[in-house]
């Protein structure tokens, strides 16, 4: 097989540290930040902090989060974020401005503890579009921005 060629089916998700330090650079460089080098001291002192986000699940209080966190926390290592917190939210989809967690995580963009925070699916914000595009609204106010992980997920099953 040539190197050009690919092998069909998924790409593997076990990262190297290398690939991993790659990839950080090149979020770095694509966010204006100097690449690092090395990780020494002296470099630390002088270091830009990464994008920090806030990790947002919901879900019925014996619901099983483990997956939807995880995909969270491989997305944020892809992109060379970093999770400033995680809010669970264990009473269920409710109405969003009824969730404690969320005004939480919102909190976290007002005072910029955070700038943005981060979902696994659009239905966690909210299965209805105007109070998903509600929320959105109240994020970039306070200075930040949903972020979904799998915003394509209904459509993707919907195809099937």
């Amino acid at each position: 097989m040539s190197r050009t060629e690919r092998t069909p089916g998924p790409s593997p998700t076990t990262r190297t540290d290398g690939d991993r330090r790659r990839r950080r650079n090149l979020a770095d460089a694509a966010a204006g930040r100097p690449s690092v080098p090395h990780e020494g001291p002296a470099r630390a002192a002088g270091r830009t902090d990464r994008f920090r986000v806030v990790v947002y699940l919901c879900g019925a209080p014996n619901a099983d989060l483990t997956g939807p966190h995880r995909a969270c926390t491989d997305y944020t290592e892809s992109l060379g974020w970093t999770i400033a917190a995680v809010i669970e939210d264990r009473d269920g989809l409710g109405p969003p401005d009824v969730r404690t967690g969320l005004s939480q995580a919102l909190a976290h963009l007002r005072d910029q503890r955070a700038g943005a925070v981060l979902t696994p699916w659009r239905s966690m914000i909210s299965p209805l579009p105007q109070e998903y595009n509600e929320v959105a609204r109240r994020a970039e106010s306070s200075g930040g921005f949903l972020q979904v992980v799998d915003d394509l997920r209904g459509a993707a099953r919907s195809r099937v």
